[in-house]
Order: structure tokens, then C-alpha cells, then sequence
């Protein structure tokens, strides 16, 4: 093979390579679903075919990888679909989740829930099932005049011995830390091991459940 040969192959990997790499640093998730299509083809390949051998250099080589129009049809041609949970999108993962929040106090809230339990570590369905849950899809007094999303108690007080907050979205990620701090943390991650701690009532660990599944296939 040609040193020719070996240049074009070289530049085709490396303006993969660098796309890819790109998309990578800019997209912190972890799980990633890459397509390429068959058809992608770089025009530099062409051009040092029909180069010298004295014209093909580094600088060269890269002036044709970063100016060729080919670039931007490599770029359409890879497909980036990042999944954030349950093999969703961060927005259809939102969506899901607005879809059973109601029209009330949590309504629109899904991204918020979706973001903040993934930096946590924390399962947005069961996060969700909990505000749902507890406020009654946020139709709840503590909810409207506490912004308090998941019954905890403490300070500042409100409605008693119940924990106020200064927005709703305060309380929701304040529901998520009291998630995180005193249950995962603890090696408590879902409802049947929270539930115990958690509420009084016996139903609870059912109901959770139950709304779980419904988030999950709506």
C-alpha cells in the first residue's frame, strides 16, 4: 500500500475519532448509543489520492479534514441517542414523568425530578411515586402552602411540625436529598426497604409499587 493509501485511511479514522471524542467530553451519560451510517464517506481520501507525495503533510492532512464539506455530512450522518435511565432519553425520561405528575403544584416538574435524582443517584420513578403519593399529585395543602412534596418534617416548620419550604422546587429537591441522605445512603433504595422508615401506614409499600408501575408504562 501506497503512502497515499495509508494518509487516507489515517484521516478517515481520525475525523471519526474526532467527532466521536467530541460528542463524548459534551455528554457526561454514561450509556450511549452510537450509529454511523454505511454511506459516510470523506472527501480528503480523494484529495491526497490525487496529491503528491511532497504535498501531503500533518497541516495538510488537517486543513482538508476541518475545511472539507464532507465534515458537515459526517456529523449528520452519526446518529447520538443518549440514554439516562430505563433506556430513555433525558427528555422522554422527563416526559414520562410529567405525564403523572398532574396539573398542580408538580405539573411541568418532570425534568427537574429527572435531573436532580440522576446526580444523586436516586430512581426517578420511585422519587416521583413518593411526591405523587404524598401530595396527592400536588393538590395537597402542605404541598401549595409548605412546598413540602414528600411529608418530611423539620425547620423551618410549617403546618405544624412539617418542614416549609421557599419554592416548590426546594421542596422536590429537598424530597430528593431527604431520599438520598437518609435511605440510599444507608443502603435503602427501594420501597419495600424504605417504606418501614419512611410512613406509618401499612399500605404504603403497595401503593409506591403501584405508582411505580404506572409512571413506568405511561
Amino acid at each position: 500500500m501506497n503512502k497515499n493509501n495509508y494518509v487516507a485511511r489515517g484521516l478517515s479514522t481520525l475525523g471519526l475519532s474526532l467527532i466521536l471524542a467530541a460528542m463524548l467530553i459534551l455528554n457526561g451519560y454514561d450509556v450511549l448509543d452510537i450509529n454511523i451510517s454505511d454511506s459516510v464517506a470523506i472527501s480528503a481520501d480523494k484529495e491526497i489520492k490525487e496529491s503528491s507525495n511532497d504535498d501531503v503533510t500533518v497541516s495538510n492532512i488537517m486543513n482538508m479534514a476541518l475545511n472539507s464539506s464532507e465534515e458537515r455530512e459526517i456529523a449528520e450522518a452519526v446518529s447520538l441517542r443518549l440514554e439516562v435511565f430505563d433506556g430513555l432519553t433525558m427528555d422522554e425520561l422527563s416526559a414520562k414523568l410529567d405525564r403523572s405528575l398532574g396539573n398542580a403544584a408538580l405539573a411541568g416538574k418532570g425534568n427537574l425530578i429527572a435531573s436532580y435524582c440522576l446526580s444523586k443517584g436516586v430512581d426517578p420513578y420511585l422519587a416521583t411515586a413518593i411526591m405523587i403519593h404524598e401530595t396527592g399529585r400536588g393538590t395537597s395543602t402542605m404541598a401549595r402552602q409548605c412546598n413540602n412534596v414528600a411529608g418530611q418534617k423539620g425547620s423551618p416548620s410549617c403546618m405544624g411540625s412539617y418542614k416549609g419550604y421557599a419554592s416548590i422546587d426546594d421542596g422536590i429537591r429537598g424530597a430528593i436529598d431527604n431520599l438520598y441522605n437518609n435511605y440510599y445512603a444507608r443502603g435503602l433504595t427501594t420501597p419495600e426497604t424504605i417504606g418501614p422508615k419512611y410512613a406509618e401506614s401499612g399500605t404504603w409499600v403497595s401503593m409506591i409499587n403501584g405508582y411505580i408501575n404506572s409512571i413506568r408504562n405511561k
